[in-house]
């Protein structure tokens, strides 16, 4: 996922004394690179995971005040102090489960021309785990909206962005088989399943889902997005 962000981080123009929004630090690994290349601006790391912030703050320690830190959930209206340059994000916006006020409160804290430089879970995302999880009866959809880009685009453009792009790639993830990939699962992919059991139901749970893949191979599919404020 790191090196994931850090090629979607390209996308993004950067002159080096921009404020850039990064929506959904995580632990800061790709907030780090993105620092990086703000020697003369500024980063505000958000998420709405306190034990996350508490991690980058660790991480991006070294930035100084360069880095300014918000807990926040971006399925509301975002509480900055000001307009941002841009805004950037990896694997965040699918667990947002209304797209529509992410994208209008995205606009909102974003200048006039500013640039928005994305990537997320996207339509058919580890399928193959869904339909693991349905054949063991579990009829909760999960948290997450994997969204096409036929739908994404007028939700942009609704909100108030222009030259909108956005379209999907698969990327294959192969792991370890085993318990490398069941502790992938449980703490990432169907973490939010995995909260919802009993402690002493989680692990066989997993394991079940494990056991019913194809292979331990994640089918991710990444919706990228690149579009301007108007």
């Amino acid at each position: 996922m790191t090196w994931w962000g850090t090629e979607v981080l390209g996308r993004l123009p950067l002159t080096g004394d921009e404020t850039v929004l990064d929506a959904g630090c995580g632990s800061g690994r790709v907030t780090e690179e993105l620092a990086c290349r703000l020697p003369g601006g500024r980063v505000i790391a958000a998420d709405a995971a306190p034990s996350m912030l508490v991690e980058a703050r660790r991480r991006l320690a070294r930035f100084g005040d360069r880095v300014t830190f918000v807990e926040c959930d971006l399925g509301r209206p975002l509480p900055l102090d000001g307009p941002v340059d841009a805004v950037f994000s990896t694997a965040t916006f699918h667990w947002v489960p209304d797209h529509d006020a992410l994208f209008a409160n995205l606009a909102g804290v974003l200048r006039p021309g500013g640039r928005l430089v994305a990537q997320c879970g996207g339509a058919g995302n580890v399928a193959s785990v869904r339909r693991a999880v349905a054949e063991l009866g579990e009829t909760w959809p999960g948290p997450w909206t994997f969204a096409t880009p036929e739908e994404t685009v007028p939700r942009m453009e609704a909100a108030g962005f222009v030259d909108v792009e956005a379209w999907l790639h698969e990327e294959p993830t192969p792991l370890e088989p085993g318990e490398p990939t069941e502790t992938f699962l449980a703490t990432v992919v169907l973490r939010a399943h995995v909260d919802r059991l009993p402690e002493g139901e989680r692990a066989g749970f997993v394991r079940r889902v494990a056991e019913r893949l194809p292979s331990p191979t994640l089918d991710y599919v990444r919706l990228n997005l690149v579009a301007r404020r108007a």
